[in-house]
């Protein structure tokens, strides 16, 4: 019998991680796609005077075509005042060249984006999270709001996998129980019942925050925010765009050592 050492070749997938002005978990986040086998990529986003700002959006054009997957992260970008949060991530990806840009590689390349608090702030407010699309938002498209105890919330949560129909959820099994760090201030998902109907019907409602018996609640503090329906995270109707509050990027071996829980979700894997 004969032995052969064969090389296998791995596709690397580019992911391309903006950072602005008060975000603060890009390095989290890039940290966690190299440990699954990515190959990220940090851009800064300038924003100091007009110029900064027209050279940074070319840099975003760029870093998009050469990206597999747009990772928005963590943080308070643009101070998140006044009711901010999200709106300067999406008010940039608004430019015409950009969502452009953004649509290409969801409908002509198969790219994936991925939303975390802040960056899933983001999602909402261009219309990507729930409608897979980069549109106009109206008085019924679902929104983020504040926490119901109306401060900024930073605590442990568990949440349920409640459907496992998106790539990046492909790991888990619905009924998976996972535990989360949460940090925000307006976290609180809220959507017209039909709009809600319509993500569950779709399989769109990903995570849900549940009670120490694993049940969703709207019940503080296993429910940090009070968002409708218990949802931490949604998807856009294919899948590909998965956006949600807990920060699944802050994992590591020597992390979160008196508090019990199943960290991993195996997303950015």
């Amino acid at each position: 019998v004969k032995y052969y050492n064969v090389s296998t070749k791995v596709a690397k997938p580019r992911v391309f991680i903006p950072a602005f002005p008060g975000t603060n978990c890009e390095l989290d986040t890039a940290r966690a796609f190299r440990l699954a086998g990515a190959e990220p990529e940090i851009l800064v986003i300038k924003n100091r005077t007009p110029r900064d700002i027209e050279e940074s959006v070319q840099a975003i054009i760029k870093a998009i075509d050469n990206a597999n997957i747009i990772a928005f992260p963590g943080g308070f970008s643009g101070g998140d005042e006044p009711e901010g949060s999200g709106q300067f991530i999406a008010t940039t990806f608004r430019n015409p060249a950009v969502a452009e840009g953004v649509m290409n590689l969801l409908n002509k390349r198969d790219g994936l984006i991925l939303g975390i608090c802040n960056g899933f702030q983001a999602l909402i407010k261009l219309g990507l999270m729930p409608y897979g699309e980069v549109r106009p938002l109206t008085e019924g498209s679902p929104t983020l709001t504040y926490n119901n105890i109306s401060r900024h919330v930073s605590t442990m949560v568990n949440i349920r996998v409640a459907s496992n129909l998106s790539p990046w959820l492909s790991a888990c099994k619905v009924g998976d129980v996972y535990t989360v760090p949460v940090s925000h201030g307006e976290g609180k998902i809220v959507a017209p019942l039909e709009e809600l109907e319509k993500m569950r019907a779709n399989g769109q409602i990903a995570t849900q925050y549940v009670d120490l018996d694993g049940k969703p609640t709207m019940v503080s503090p296993y429910n940090p925010n009070g968002s409708r329906w218990a949802i931490e995270g949604i998807t856009s109707p294919d899948g590909r765009i998965f956006g949600k509050m807990g920060h699944a990027e802050r994992i590591g071996e020597n992390l979160y050592k008196n508090v019990h829980g199943n960290y991993d979700m195996k997303i950015f894997e």
